[in-house]
């Protein structure tokens, strides 16, 4: 039995190359794309299976669980989802500017409807996929490499003759980097890679000549045109991307805004979050000219409409359109790729020079098979030629051999040992014999229909094709100029063939300047009843409800629509509410509670005192706590941008009884939970700051506490009512702060 053998080592140090080994699994063989042909593994994958199963662009369409089910096997062991995911990607031409997959079923909407399931839908190659991704697979272009269980060849990179990288774009998350790159016109990049060919020392400035910028399928206008040059020249940057809007004429003199394209970052979900908030914008008043909203979108693309309010802003709305809502996106650009095996950020230029060294590549590669071909073609068939011109002793030999063996020997080194001959001229014919092997065989494979005439000269042609074919692999092989010529060839027919026109405009536009109208200014009167529910109503409404209003409020509060309502609790927390967001409606409606319109917590706090904002601000405000402790405070420090701050400083186990707004000549007495009454000339009460405690207002018996707070004015007698018996708090005899105050007589 083997010792075991026990390595001790640093645990952080094997942490991290664990950590290291494992990003760059994620990032080399999931996340991010190989610069040359674009395609992230499952991608490569799964375009390589459909290839190998023949589901072709000219042949029936295949089911997609059989397509899925045979990439994971053979090729992709991650499950199903990913591999479907991609497939389905891969065919949704809203999503890729070139799609590559032939999609039949329900592959999804723009609209962010996801794909039916694998099992319902089928799919094949595209034309393009087919001819500018997977033709020249069988020239040994490519390195193949063995799958993941080594029974398999798959190929490293996939022979793509279009710098896929920039038509399609890519995005991926690995780990502790991202990729997103915007997609392109495939007649642009063409151009741009020519351009490239011609001038390899062409700039970004040059290139973009022929490259006018990104190019999304879902159209839109970039509009930040100035800021392209920096982003293709360093990898990264931001796009502004904005939808396109018209502007239609509508019945009764109306006009509508009809939206026909959007950014491609609005694409998804993003479409009904558009309309949410647009029809938010209405709700929250911040505009009165759009009357309705319909989405009219089909398979025929996007369609948006917005039906106006007679003569309304129509530039003013777009521009709000733009600044409030995600029809004016950014889309960050970041051109990260595998380069080399190695993750690496790039620019437009360094993107094009990768892909011109792989097509160099696979030019070289394929051109070197193809010459090898015809070089054997060439040996073979300058073999039959010799051959018809001796055919009469090659016959005499094939009938005198014994075997097979026998006949190849003579015909390659000329022995004739065994060989049965008519004549002695043919035997010293024979031993001068010298086929190769190849042609021997070939020899020995002809039918004797290739002695016919017609077919003799038939095989002269041939050999002169492939004499003019070697020449032309050899000048191509040994010639820069002749490469790049037979490249530049095949690049044309490519875009003469696929490119489409481009739909992303690109242009420098200023930014949407919007300014917010803020809403109509008007009085109004805020309602709060004991239970906390709230609700505002024009002072007409209330003035004809007032009696009924007053009974059934806690708090009448007159205001402005445009002011803020300040609710202090027990707590000795201040709690800003804005009247706009309080509910405006009829007199009967019920309203809604104070906690869902601020940080107010009705199960913790209570509130104390309700009053508007303006009048706080003018004031001074008088605050008692349970404890007997008093101050004042200027109502300015409570004019903050908070929705909740601290009003007051308050000790363990004391709590906040009441708050008022001061006004002249009014009094103030304090009632205890024992009946003890103090009256106080309010004048004593210094004015502190919120954060203070205040000074002692009435000295407490054991077991007693302030419970509630009077406010005599003086104009009229003002009772209060203890133990059933009322008590005249204008006779009440005038004490001193930190008194004990007295009981009422009995």
């Amino acid at each position: 039995m083997e010792q075991e053998q026990i390595i001790r080592t640093e645990y952080s140090e094997v942490m991290q190359k664990s950590f290291i080994d494992y990003a760059m699994s994620v990032i080399v063989s999931r996340a991010l794309p190989d610069v040359r042909d674009g395609l992230k593994p499952v991608h490569r994958r799964t375009l390589y299976d459909m290839y190998e199963l023949g589901i072709r662009y000219d042949r029936p369409y295949r089911k997609c669980a059989r397509i899925v089910g045979d990439t994971m096997g053979k090729y992709h062991p991650h499950g199903d989802s990913s591999i479907y995911e991609a497939l389905v990607v891969m065919a949704q031409d809203f999503k890729k500017e070139l799609p590559l997959v032939d999609g039949h079923g329900n592959f999804g909407s723009i609209e962010g409807d996801g794909a039916a399931a694998m099992r319902y839908t089928e799919a094949r190659l595209q034309k393009v996929t087919q001819e500018a991704f997977l033709a020249d697979l069988d020239k040994n272009v490519v390195d193949f490499v063995p799958n993941f269980d080594e029974t398999e060849k798959e190929p490293s990179v996939l022979p793509v003759r279009i710098p896929n990288i920039l038509v399609n774009g890519a995005d991926g998350i690995a780990v502790g980097m991202a990729t997103s790159i915007p997609s392109h016109n495939l007649g642009e990049v063409i151009d741009g890679v020519k351009a490239m060919i011609k001038d390899g020392k062409i700039t970004t400035e040059g290139l973009m000549e022929y490259i006018k910028g990104p190019d999304f399928p879902t159209g839109g206008i970039v509009v930040n045109k100035d800021e392209l040059a920096e982003i293709y020249r360093t990898g990264t940057g931001k796009l502004r991307i904005r939808g396109r809007v018209s502007v239609e004429k509508g019945k009764n003199g109306r006009e509508r805004l009809v939206i026909t394209e959007i950014p491609y970052t609005m694409m998804g979900a993003n479409i009904g979050k558009f309309l949410n908030d647009v029809a938010g914008l209405v709700e929250s008043k911040k505009t009165s000219d759009i009357v309705d909203i319909s989405n009219q979108s089909s398979k025929e693309g996007i369609r948006i409409v917005l039906e106006l309010r007679k003569n309304a802003d129509t530039q003013q709305l777009i521009n709000m359109l733009y600044k409030k809502t995600r029809l004016e996106d950014t889309f960050g650009v970041n051109m990260l790729v595998v380069a080399d095996g190695r993750p690496e950020v790039l620019g437009l230029r360094e993107i094009l020079e990768r892909h011109i060294d792989f097509r160099f590549e696979l030019a070289q590669r394929k051109y070197r098979t193809l010459l090898e071909r015809e070089q054997e073609k060439r040996e073979i068939q300058e073999g039959l030629i010799k051959a018809c011109d001796v055919i009469d002793l090659i016959i005499e030999i094939l009938r005198g051999s014994q075997n097979q063996k026998q006949a190849k020997e003579c015909l390659i080194s000329g022995k004739t040992e065994g060989i049965r001959f008519r004549r002695a001229a043919s035997e010293k014919a024979a031993r001068s014999l010298r086929f190769t092997e190849k042609q021997a065989t070939a020899i020995l494979e002809m039918r004797l229909y290739r002695l016919i005439g017609l077919e003799i000269q038939a095989l002269m042609k041939e050999h002169e094709a492939t004499m003019k074919n070697i020449a032309e692999y050899e000048d191509i092989l040994n010639n820069y100029k002749s490469m790049a010529r037979v490249i530049i060839k095949d690049l044309d027919n490519l875009k003469k063939e696929f490119a489409v026109p481009r739909k992303t405009s690109i242009e420098n536009a200023q930014a949407a300047v919007y300014e917010e109208k803020g809403p109509e200014e008007m009085e109004v009167a805020f309602l709060m009843d004991r239970f906390g529910y709230c609700r505002t109503m024009d002072t007409g409404t209330y003035e004809r409800n007032k009696e009924a209003a007053d009974a059934e409020s806690r708090y009448v509060i007159r205001c402005l629509n445009t002011d803020r309502i300040c609710v202090f609790t027990d707590k000795g927390r201040q709690h800003l509410i804005k009247v706009m967001d309080v509910p405006f409606g009829k007199f009967r409606d019920k309203g809604t509670p104070i906690d869902n319109l601020c940080n107010y917590s009705s199960e913790e706090e209570r509130f104390v005192y309700v009053q508007c904002m303006e009048k706080v601000r003018e004031s001074v405000l008088l605050f008692a706590t349970s404890m007997g402790m008093l101050k004042k405070v200027e109502g300015a420090e409570f004019d903050v941008s908070k929705r909740t701050i601290a009003a007051t400083k308050l000790t363990e186990g004391d709590a906040l009884v009441s708050v008022m707004c001061m006004e002249e000549n009014q009094g103030l007495v304090l009632q205890t939970r024992n009946g003890y009454f103090l009256k106080l000339d309010p004048a004593e009460i210094p004015v502190k700051k919120k954060a203070a405690a205040g000074v002692r207002g009435i000295r407490l018996t054991a077991g007693d506490q302030v419970e509630h707070v009077w406010y005599p004015d003086g104009i009229k007698d003002m009772t209060a009512v203890y133990q059933e018996k009322e008590v005249s708090l204008d006779r009440l005899r005038l004490g001193k702060r930190d008194g004990r105050g007295a009981k009422p007589r009995q």
